[in-house]
């Protein structure tokens, strides 16, 4: 792009050169001809101190030759004049101001009105204090600029400090309206010059304000495309009228931030405005909460991703050595079963049919905010219809969520303390074979699996619940904590500020996020692989769908809860003597492997925008 404006200014150069070549020079007998009669309206020593100073009057005044001269009259020039045109010469910023709101019916302002008088014309460039004066001739209304510190800059002598030019332009000023395009101008404009780390080291202006910007929830509708429904730059800190913030009148000072944020958040309170849109989590000494807050997240991540990657990578090479090994025996690794037993219940599978649709709702809604700078979240967006429609898909799947985590609470109490089969106390469920609660087993369970990793012992066999399985269930109740309450928190800051400081949504931001990522990238890679993806269950291990398990299954993984169960006398209980239907079974196979497809292809994208930032 750069090439093409630099290729683009060469020729317009050139252009100018070849038509000034055409244009009549200055001459003086011509010039103090027209002076006889001009001499009111054009003073000699001002045009020849002029930019135009080497032009002839007709370079400018073409003589209309369909005119004549008015009888009486000595005259021996033209009595007319054809209109002058400016783009003779000056083509390229001609075609600019005709494309701007300059030249359009809706603000018509030709050459002349800002270059009011050709005749003692001086340069404007580089005189930012001569283009805001300028503007100011008809922009009444943007008076307050004088009084900005950009203006108090330029008046100090700063040329980085911006002038009316430098924001909208000189010859191409473009409209700047209430609409996606106009509302992006009131950021893109300002980081012009705060984006430029060089720039704002100069004036002693922290260099943050663009990237803090764009990592937060303003600045990410803004990359997604929807500038027009959040806030940008020139809404909090003012558009012409910019103030420190130590100035009273400013719209970022301490005392009138709650009617500053209050323009979008009806009943900000002072509270509120503790939330800091440009804190920097990164900088330890200004932002030391926050940045431990991103430390821990991060280390939970790092933890959690590495352990179960490691952990899913020596099952898998493990798995398939043992698989081939039998298949060389000539055994069969899935013979027919000879009785079915039930593993889950119709709640138990209605109830995961519904964490499926609003987890992946919650995964394509939020996800695309979370990576707002790339392509494929960009897309993901415009495909949902926008911010405002993803926002309410994604608190209607979070309403879903907290209702199926209620209902798993009541579950647990009843399991608890209204068992299905009496005997017992509620802590000999509660740490019983049936709970989900870890226990000493699940660690002995782990190490003899990692010895099976590594060919130190045999495959253990499990109890009704594994240690992944543990814990796939308890990271519910943590997401809940983390996801859920900071969700809230962002979900109504408002009335969130009444309880905590606003500085909490800053804290919220970060744990949502990370929360967000970790539960994504796990379910759709840890989950996945221990569920469908292992080579005992590959393509999918429809037990979830169908609550059924072949007694063969149940023999191989979970031998200690059969043995168990046969000791107590219950196993015949469990016994499923009809078929699944076909049509369920072709429907729940469906939906598996639709929700498995959804999962993957985000885990693909969020995986390429980690290693590639797109």
């Amino acid at each position: 792009m750069a090439t093409r404006g630099r290729v683009r200014k060469t020729w317009g150069a050139l252009a100018s050169v070849a038509v000034l070549a055409l244009v009549p020079p200055a001459s003086a007998d011509e010039g103090a001809a027209c002076l006889q009669c001009h001499q009111d309206q054009v003073s000699a020593h001002a045009y020849d101190a002029s930019v135009h100073t080497d032009l002839a009057c007709t370079a400018c005044h073409k003589a209309d030759p369909q005119a004549t001269p008015p009888s009486g009259r000595n005259q021996k020039c033209s009595a007319a004049f054809v209109t002058t045109q400016c783009s003779q010469c000056h083509a390229e910023q001609s075609a600019k101001h005709d494309a701007s709101v300059h030249g359009s019916e809706r603000s018509t302002t030709g050459c002349v009105g800002c270059h009011s008088d050709i005749h003692s014309l001086q340069s404007h460039k580089g005189d930012k204090l001569r283009h805001a004066e300028t503007c100011s001739g008809c922009h009444s209304r943007q008076q307050a600029f004088f009084d900005s510190v950009h203006y108090l800059a330029l008046e100090q002598g700063n040329a980085d400090a911006p002038a009316c030019t430098d924001c909208h332009g000189t010859h191409d000023v473009a409209r700047v309206d209430n609409d996606s395009k106009g509302r992006e101008f009131h950021t893109r404009a300002c980081l012009t010059c705060h984006d430029d780390a060089e720039k704002m080291k100069r004036s002693d202006v922290t260099p943050i304000a663009g990237k803090t910007f764009f990592e937060g929830f303003h600045g990410k509708n803004v990359s997604l495309g929807y500038p027009e429904k959040v806030a940008g730059c020139a809404d909090c800190h003012g558009s012409h009228q910019v103030l420190a913030a130590e100035d009273p009148a400013s719209k970022v000072n301490a005392k009138n931030l709650p009617d500053t944020c209050g323009q979008c958040h009806a009943g900000a309170s002072a509270s509120f405005t503790r939330y800091n849109p440009h804190a920097d989590d990164r900088d330890r000494s200004e932002n030391a909460t926050l940045y431990w807050t991103r430390i821990a997240m991060t280390t939970l991540l790092v933890v959690t991703f590495l352990f179960f990657w490691v952990h899913s990578v020596l099952w898998a090479l493990r798995s398939f050595i043992e698989r081939r090994a039998k298949l060389a025996t000539g055994l069969v690794l899935h013979p027919p079963a000879k009785r079915t037993y039930r593993r889950f219940t119709p709640t138990q599978i209605a109830l995961h049919m519904v964490v499926v649709v609003s987890f992946l709702t919650l995964a394509f809604t939020g996800l695309p905010l979370k990576f707002a700078g790339t392509g494929w979240g960009r897309s993901l967006m415009s495909t949902i219809g926008g911010p405002q429609i993803a926002r309410h898909l994604h608190h209607s799947a979070a309403v879903v969520t907290f209702g199926y985590f209620s209902v798993a609470l009541v579950m647990s109490f009843r399991f608890l303390f209204r068992p299905a089969r009496p005997g017992g106390t509620w802590w000999s469920r509660l740490v019983g074979p049936d709970s989900l609660l870890p226990v000493k087993r699940d660690w002995t369970d782990m190490k003899a699996m990692f010895r099976w990793f590594f060919f130190k012992g045999p495959k253990p066999t499990f109890e009704r619940w594994t240690y992944w399985e543990k814990f796939d269930f308890l990271a519910v109740f943590w997401g809940m904590f983390a996801i859920g309450l900071s969700g809230l928190l962002l979900w109504f800051p408002e009335a969130a500020a009444h309880v905590v400081p606003g500085w909490m949504f800053n804290v919220a931001t970060i744990v949502h996020s990370d929360e967000a990522l970790l539960a994504t990238g796990f379910i759709f890679t840890v989950h996945f692989f221990n569920t469908h993806f292992r080579p005992e269950k590959f393509p999918m291990d429809t037990v979830i769908f169908d609550g059924r398990v072949s007694d063969h299954e149940m023999s191989e993984e979970r031998g200690d809860q059969l043995a168990r169960l046969r000791a107590e006398g219950r196993l015949e209980e469990l016994v499923v003597e009809s078929p699944t239907s076909l049509g369920w079974s072709l429907f729940y196979r469906a939906f598996g492997f639709g929700a498995v497809a959804l999962g993957l292809s985000l885990a693909v994208a969020m995986g390429w925008a980690l290693m590639t930032g797109h």
